[in-house]
């Protein structure tokens, strides 16, 4: 059994010592993943974009894992403010209506005050 690192380019992974997902066998660990896009670290102000950008950066690490959302069968929402959560409904329905997994949301603080959402999934490969 081997297990295979995914990375997305973040500065994060590096500076924290951690990868964005873990293949193991058919099972796919994505870690933590906020609104930043990885290319030039830059994240918007508005949670509805992080939320979209949160999902492709997710899409993508599974994609690198041979998986895709479609296989997800959970999913951890983590928010500061609660209040605002609601706000990402559309979006999470547009990637997950059909899909819907297992979930879970937890208002707590994140590593940085301009994150306004880190989403977090487990999926199998080929469970679609």
């Amino acid at each position: 059994m081997t297990r295979q690192r995914i990375s997305s380019g973040s500065t994060f992974e590096e500076t924290i010592g951690y990868s964005r997902a873990v293949v193991h066998e058919n099972w796919v660990f994505v870690s933590g993943t906020t609104g930043f896009d990885y290319s030039n670290m830059t994240i918007s102000d508005d949670i509805i974009t992080q939320t979209d950008q949160c999902l492709r950066n997710i899409a993508a690490a599974l994609t690198q894992a041979g998986s895709s959302l479609a296989d997800v069968v959970r999913v951890n929402y983590v928010v500061p403010n609660a209040d605002e959560f609601p706000l990402c409904w559309p979006t999470l329905r547009q990637y997950f209506g059909e899909v819907r997994p297992a979930a879970m949301m937890i208002s707590a603080g994140l590593a940085d005050p301009r994150m306004k959402i880190e989403i977090e999934v487990t999926a199998i490969k080929g469970s679609a």
